[in-house]
């Protein structure tokens, strides 16, 4: 159960956040909420596709698994992958809205140390906020701005009719069969037939380097299902 709190430094002080990757600390996830913005970063590691959000639009993921609680990047020695999503980058602090955006934290995160020396300070000895606070700080205001951002994105994928539904159909090394089904991506035939026009609108907002960074990142499932083998193989 989530403990959600307003970050201050008198009633936070002493507060640590342990930073090393692993399932104890909630990472093992099959997929992570990105943006546009980040597409350049994730493509080369991890699957961009879409899903529906349940208003009728769609939320772009980075697949890190192949079913719910597997992360195939969580290894021995932390995340094996060089970018890791900034939604999982900033757990456990979530933006806080009110009069203007604040920086909230879990306090019954597993990743949260009150007092001790495991884990990242949050802030200096007379108060300050530490550099990883600052980095945090950052990440927040960039996921913030990026889902923003999506929102018209994805609406513009929309009204070119350039998200499609996907099925991969996988079969592993142990012979069993597997299906990848409920995901969307973006219709690489229709991209094509786009006018000129329709492609200078969609450069000119800065969407197409974005639209071409999702299409490259399908290449990736090759190396997911590589990591799915080795995680089988692992397991016999």
């Amino acid at each position: 159960m989530a403990n959600h709190a307003p970050l201050n430094n008198v009633d936070h002080k002493n507060l640590r956040v342990v930073t090393t990757r692993g399932a104890a600390y909630g990472d093992a996830v099959m997929s992570a909420l990105t943006f546009p913005a980040e597409f350049r970063d994730l493509q080369a590691c991890y699957p961009i596709v879409f899903a529906q959000d349940g208003n009728g639009s769609y939320d772009a993921l980075a697949l890190l698994g192949f079913e719910q609680g597997e992360n195939l990047f969580l290894g021995p020695n932390g995340w094996d992958a060089p970018a890791i999503p900034l939604t999982v980058e900033r757990q456990p602090f979530m933006i806080g809205r009110g009069d203007e955006l604040s920086v909230h934290i879990d306090l019954d995160s597993p990743r949260v140390r009150d007092g001790g020396i495991e884990g990242e300070a949050l802030f200096l000895t007379y108060g300050g906020t530490s550099e990883y606070l600052e980095r945090i700080s950052s990440v927040l205001r960039t996921i913030h701005d990026g889902l923003a951002a999506s929102r018209a994105f994805v609406a513009a994928l929309v009204e070119l009719e350039l998200i499609e539904s996907f099925v991969l159909d996988v079969e592993l090394d142990d012979g069993s069969q597997n299906r990848l089904a409920g995901f969307y991506t973006i219709n690489e035939d229709r991209l094509a037939q786009l006018s000129a026009d329709q492609l200078a609108s969609l450069h000119a907002k800065g969407y197409l380097q974005a639209i071409y960074m999702a299409v490259a990142s399908l290449a990736q499932f090759r190396a997911l299902i590589q990591r799915k083998n080795r995680a089988n193989a692992g397991r016999r």
